[in-house]
């Protein structure tokens, strides 16, 4: 009885999960308080992605956030200061839900060290 109980539980802990994977899911949003609908992925897909284009400076700076599914883990980034590019992938239920804010971030960075130098130039009367 104990060896069939314990073949038993062995067997379900290495079976694989059966459900779909959950993700948020948005297309080229604003902001990514627009991108909390929650989809299920079809049995292919075992990632979610998070796919963040944001590019300008001051007023004119503009953003785009799209989420889904996916089949495979498309991770990239490209950062040129005004212009950044980033796609994040996980694989678990409701990962993305951040908006990729490494690349977000890096914005704000440029905008502090650019304020920074401009203050040093105009203080050192340049």
């Amino acid at each position: 009885m104990k060896a069939t109980f314990a073949a038993l539980l062995a067997v379900l802990l290495c079976v694989e999960r059966a459900s779909s994977l959950t993700c948020f899911h948005c297309d080229s949003k604003e902001s990514n308080w627009n991108c909390l609908n929650m989809k299920k992925c079809s049995e292919t897909d075992n990632y979610c992605i998070t796919k963040y284009i944001g590019g300008g400076v001051g007023e004119n700076h503009k953003q785009s956030i799209s989420k889904g599914c996916s089949p495979n883990c498309p991770q990239a980034g490209v950062d040129l200061g005004i212009m950044a590019f980033s796609m994040k992938c996980c694989n678990t239920h409701l990962c993305n839900v951040s908006g990729a804010m490494g690349v977000k971030s890096s914005f704000t960075v440029l905008a502090v060290g650019t304020l920074a130098s401009l203050l040093y130039i105009f203080g050192a009367k340049l």
